[in-house]
């Protein structure tokens, strides 16, 4: 099989032929009608991907996705009757992946839903080599950090490092110059997706600065996304 898709749309003729359309193309196709099946659904067994009406009675789509959010990072592709483009950016805002408007062609459904699962699976190697250490020692600046002894030194100094400010810490000397979303630091460093709220990456940050010292304005903002390294150590000469 392609992949275990999740299908939401509460209009049966159209489930049916969206579920035939995804089976033709090789994937498995468990099917929800309404946003409570689906959360039930979906936690009891995780697809790859879920693809999600926005307008059914009750529960709608938004509210779904809003919950899935909650807990998962799979990749959701919307359905949507609602073209105006405020709509389309509330939805991207919750969450979703990416959308299509009704009425939309089987093929294109088809053809982004495989993007969208090879876009995880991008992701998914990229987090498992950002997450692989390695052993050897490296240098930022002043600043030494060394994964095989589990110890970073400023000026020769040991700087006092839990286990995630080491992680994190190395995963961006690892990577001078990169800018990192948040959710995708939290997924490399804690090992797990983040869920709505958490602020974990930011304190983790701040407290990594204040450790750092005058190195530390090297860990830089980068609005609208995340955090990066500087390519190159400020006070280097400090």
């Amino acid at each position: 099989m392609a992949g275990a898709v999740l299908l939401v749309e509460d209009e049966p003729e159209l489930a049916r032929i969206v579920a035939r359309e995804l089976e033709a193309a090789g994937f498995d196709v468990r099917q929800a009608y309404d946003g409570e099946t689906a959360l039930a659904s979906f936690a009891k067994q995780p697809p790859d991907i879920v693809v999600l009406d926005w307008m059914m009675p009750g529960m709608d789509g938004l509210e779904v996705l809003r919950r899935l959010r909650q807990t998962s990072a799979l990749p959701v592709l919307m359905l949507t009757a609602r073209a105006e483009e405020v709509d389309r950016v509330i939805g991207l805002e919750v969450g979703a992946d990416d959308y299509l408007t009704k009425p939309f062609g089987a093929r294109e459904l088809v053809a982004r839903v495989r993007a969208l699962l090879r876009r995880q699976e991008r992701l998914q190697e990229m987090l498992a080599a950002d997450r692989s250490e390695g052993t050897s020692p490296l240098s930022f600046g002043p600043l030494l950090v060394d994964p095989g002894a589990h110890i970073a030194r400023l000026h020769g100094e040991t700087v006092d490092l839990s286990r995630t400010e080491f992680g994190l810490l190395h995963l961006l000397v690892r990577n001078k110059g990169r800018a990192f979303s948040r959710a995708y630091l939290h997924d490399a460093v804690w090992g797990e997706p983040a869920v709505e709220g958490d602020r974990s990456v930011d304190n983790t940050v701040l407290r990594l600065r204040k450790k750092l010292g005058d190195l530390g304005d090297s860990i830089e903002t980068v609005w609208g996304v995340g955090y990066r390294l500087s390519a190159h150590a400020r006070n280097d000469g400090i």
